[in-house]
């Protein structure tokens, strides 16, 4: 039985004659490529619902949480398993265990290390998976290169065994080893540039819970006294019948 011939405008050269020729190991190098891939764009997608909760609530902080009569009120407007939820509840908590402390410390101190150590939880959990961004924005070039090494190496040997080095025979297996560099290449630049722009998010969310949490304590401390002015729109502004401005 013959095998039938290819079509006229066929293109014998791609990505499954590359893994077809390429063997075990180009095959493996793709996999790897393709996983890497596919949670890079797993982690940037959660992440950034993660970060934009996070923004959505501050909103809800700055108008909501400060027009409510104590703190337990207002946590009750925030998100219940929200980073400024979060910081509430650990201030709370660290106000009740101060009473209980046996050896006098200052409730300043107190408090402020109660709200580091919440923000750094945060933070934390806020700094999941860039790494692994990172590792794949460093490691899929060299990986593309190694799976292209090894295309290029089969295809040589191939060649060199079927005695042709006319340019034809050389140029499609090596071009066929190059596309694993591609590949490589479109891996690992969505997860630098994913990474970079999480990591701006990143700072942008953690100084809006710090500004929060700066002003949570002087509340806290200061007995509710010391509290941020809430912000309402912009003053109205009209004009006389004499041509002077006047604020309603």
């Amino acid at each position: 039985m013959t095998t039938p011939p290819a079509a006229p405008n066929s293109n014998p050269y791609g990505l499954l004659a590359a893994l077809h020729q390429g063997g075990l190991i180009t095959q493996t190098v793709f996999g790897i490529l393709v996983l890497m891939s596919a949670v890079t764009w797993y982690i940037m997608f959660t992440k950034l619902l993660e970060q934009q909760k996070i923004f959505n609530e501050g909103k809800r902080a700055r108008t909501g949480f400060w027009g409510s009569g104590n703190l337990r009120e207002g946590a009750n407007k925030l998100d219940k398993n929200g980073a400024y939820r979060q910081l509430v509840d650990d201030g709370l908590l660290a106000e009740q265990q101060h009473t209980q402390l046996t050896d006098p410390i200052d409730q300043h101190e107190w408090m402020h290390s109660s709200l580091n150590r919440s923000q750094a939880a945060i933070g934390s959990k806020l700094g999941n998976g860039l790494a692994f961004l990172a590792t794949v924005g460093s490691t899929a070039p060299f990986i593309g290169l190694f799976g292209t090494v090894i295309g290029i190496y089969r295809a040589l040997i191939k060649i060199g065994a079927a005695g042709q080095a006319s340019i034809d025979a050389v140029a499609g297996p090596v071009g066929e080893a190059l596309i694993m560099t591609a590949l490589g290449l479109a891996v690992a630049v969505p997860a630098v540039l994913g990474y970079n722009w999480l990591v701006r998010r990143n700072k942008a969310a953690l100084e809006q819970l710090n500004a929060f949490s700066n002003d949570l304590h002087g509340y806290m401390v200061s007995g509710g006294a010391v509290r941020p002015a809430l912000r309402g729109p912009a003053p109205k502004v009209a004009t006389t019948a004499s041509g002077v401005a006047a604020k309603h």
